[in-house]
């Protein structure tokens, strides 16, 4: 497989999307140590790696058969189930190989990693919360960047997570809204097909105003300065902004535009929250 086809397969751009989640949670442990950066960045691109592996296997014939994801590598021929499930089992490796190099907690909870990445793309098959678990997935990323520096147990890590587990989740269910059709068809579950679109939207909402109220925890308890607080406010006005266009009568365009504002919410959290760590 070619590193166009890897990068396709694996949706290299979203890798570069999560990676200032882990960075955030270095940042807000005080983070100075260059291993720590690299591992840590080695272990999310192989975490990333890894869950999309699993998702394009596992879901394979689903999105056979779904508009929207038909033209995937696998559905058109041009991967073998074979060669991914070897991305996936080598990619988890690597993220427990890193871990282990971190510390012995983020070793041990590396195996719970791994389990979280396989089992999220069945999770839509029985329970229209999937979307919150594939947030819980996603709160890993901060919630190991912070463990990695300390290598134990704290308040803050679990703050910071659960604003990246509200906002993915309130994220994905928007998200759901394409295949809404589909998924009723198919028997699938997502909260947009579960309980219709208006409820969907005020569910997403709300994991938005409650992810923000938790961005405003995680700076408060960590006594964060005026970038940081900056930063939080551009983030607020992009999903107001979102909340905004996820209600326009045209779905179609409105979450291409509200997905490209989605890009710089991370950016923006994680620049704030390097030029405190800096002042």
């Amino acid at each position: 497989m070619d590193f166009k086809k890897f990068s396709n397969l694996v949706m290299i751009e979203q890798t570069l999307f999560a990676l200032p989640f882990a960075y955030l949670g270095i940042l807000f442990a005080d983070g100075k140590n260059i291993s720590t950066w690299v591992l840590v960045t080695i272990a999310l691109v192989a975490a990333r790696t890894a869950g999309m592996s699993f998702n394009r296997v596992i879901d394979a014939d689903i999105d056979a058969k779904n508009p929207r994801t038909k033209d995937r590598l696998i559905p058109r021929g041009e991967a073998k189930k074979t060669e991914v499930w070897i991305i996936g089992v080598i990619s988890s490796l690597a993220l427990i190989g890193s871990s282990y190099l971190l510390n012995s907690l983020c070793f041990y909870l590396s195996f719970a990693a791994v389990f979280l990445l396989f089992t999220y793309s069945f999770f839509k098959r029985f329970s229209s919360s999937s979307h919150f678990y594939l947030g819980f997935v996603e709160s890993a990323a901060p919630i190991g960047g912070y463990l990695a520096v300390t290598g134990e147990f704290s308040v803050v890590p679990f703050v910071l997570g659960a604003a990246i587990l509200l906002w993915i989740a309130g994220l994905d269910i928007v998200y759901a809204l394409l295949d809404v059709k589909f998924d009723r068809k198919e028997g699938l579950y997502s909260f947009p097909s579960a309980y219709g679109v208006k409820k969907a939207l005020a569910a997403s909402g709300i994991c938005y105003v409650l992810s923000f109220l938790a961005m405003i925890a995680a700076g408060m308890i960590t006594g964060k300065s005026m970038p940081y607080w900056a930063a939080l406010t551009c983030v607020a006005f992009i999903f107001i902004y979102q909340q905004k266009i996820a209600r326009s009568r045209d779905i179609g365009v409105a979450l291409n535009k509200f997905f490209k504002a989605n890009i710089y919410v991370s950016p923006f959290l994680l620049t704030g929250t390097l030029i405190d760590f800096f002042l």
